[in-house]
């Protein structure tokens, strides 16, 4: 290649890095067809349009390729990674695993691909193995907040609730405002009977996300386990006026709210139409 082809297509490298900064996916592809005109042994053009398909929801596109980027370069790790990622999205579990093994065998300290190979693991129903991904995803960075909420996610699966407070709290250490982690810590403390540390934690995430018919719901579950019916009618009703479709039916059939069909608003409530 000449040197005026060698700077047209670093030109036309850089300029498909910027369009991918934009989120001119389609852009950036185009741009990166170009440099690969002039340079197809560019494993990074390769890599960087695989970034850019897999944006557009192109999965298989993406996949071949970064399997061209990995024909020129076996040990580019984040092809490794990414690749697996498409594969993820495409349901393709075992496959991904295996890429994320790859992405691992040349950079052992690859804590994004532990962690995703845990995603691919879980969603394989392999919750022991999953753990172990996400352990050594925390291993080289303990402060990855998402490794610590799936690892909890697994953990419920194998239904060691300690656990799962425990990883929601390093999840919480890292990140104060994860909504999602404070609404399944309550869920956890919950299920171990210990009600209100549950409501607080469901509170927390109220602060986070005031209008939370979920939250509210649990809440009242928690009220009404513990004879506060007051409380427990005032957060049924705020989650029912939220979301009644979902949580009257609910309410109606859930035995944490026996105690509280004694109660007249209860059954008006409930008896109330959706409109």
């Amino acid at each position: 290649m000449s040197h005026i082809q060698d700077v047209e297509a670093a030109f036309l490298f850089q300029k498909g890095l910027y369009l991918n900064k934009q989120k001119d996916f389609s852009a950036a592809v185009s741009s990166y067809d170009r440099t690969l005109q002039l340079q197809p042994d560019y494993p990074d053009a390769w890599y960087n349009r695989g970034n850019a398909l897999y944006h557009l929801g192109r999965y298989e596109a993406a996949i071949a390729s970064y399997d061209q980027a990995l024909e020129y370069e076996p040990g580019f790790p984040e092809a490794w990674n990414n690749r697996g990622s498409a594969l993820d999205d495409l349901q393709q579990y075992e496959a991904a695993i295996a890429s994320y093994d790859q992405a691992i065998k040349f950079r052992p300290n690859y804590y994004w691909a532990w962690y995703n190979r845990g995603i691919s693991l879980r969603n394989l129903e392999r919750y022991d193995e999953a753990v172990l991904s996400y352990d050594r995803a925390i291993e080289f960075k303990p402060d990855y907040y998402w490794a610590w909420y799936n690892r909890a996610l697994a953990l419920r699966r194998l239904d060691r609730i300690e656990k799962v407070v425990a990883s929601y709290d390093k999840a919480l250490e890292f990140k104060p405002d994860f909504e999602e982690a404070w609404t399944n810590r309550g869920n956890a403390l919950y299920h171990l009977g210990f009600l209100e540390a549950a409501i607080k934690s469901y509170d927390r995430a109220l602060t986070l996300k005031p209008n939370s018919p979920y939250s509210l719901y649990n809440k009242a579950c928690c009220y009404a386990l513990q004879g506060d019916f007051d409380l427990a009618f005032e957060n049924l009703q705020q989650a029912l006026e939220l979301d009644p479709n979902e949580y009257r039916e609910s309410a109606r059939t859930n035995s944490d709210f026996d105690l509280l069909r004694q109660d007249e608003r209860f059954s008006a409530l409930l008896s109330k139409q959706v409109s």
